[in-house]
């Protein structure tokens, strides 16, 4: 099983989703076998991958566990230097 140690940045459903899927496939694992260990439907696991809003916290947590990925919350990072603003 491949690991990767990359921090991927995500700040919308839809962002979440694609990591899950990214790192989903990294681990050679399909939809429905993810949904198999999770007692959820392929569709739903496709649903989250997809950004469907509404996912309950507690599966999106399951899901993460399932993959064996934590969720980390810190400040968002300001860009460094001016703003675009500041440019022009």
């Amino acid at each position: 099983m491949k690991q990767s140690s990359k921090i991927t940045i995500v700040r919308t459903p839809e962002q979440i989703g694609a990591a899950i899927r990214r790192l989903r496939k990294l681990r050679g694992i399909t939809q429905a076998e993810l949904g198999s260990r999770l007692s959820l439907r392929q569709a739903k696991i496709s649903e989250i991958e997809n950004g469907a809003p509404g996912t309950a916290l507690n599966t999106l947590f399951d899901v993460l566990a399932a993959l064996e990925l934590d969720l980390l919350i810190q400040p968002r990072h300001q860009s460094i230097g001016t703003d675009i603003e500041d440019i022009f």
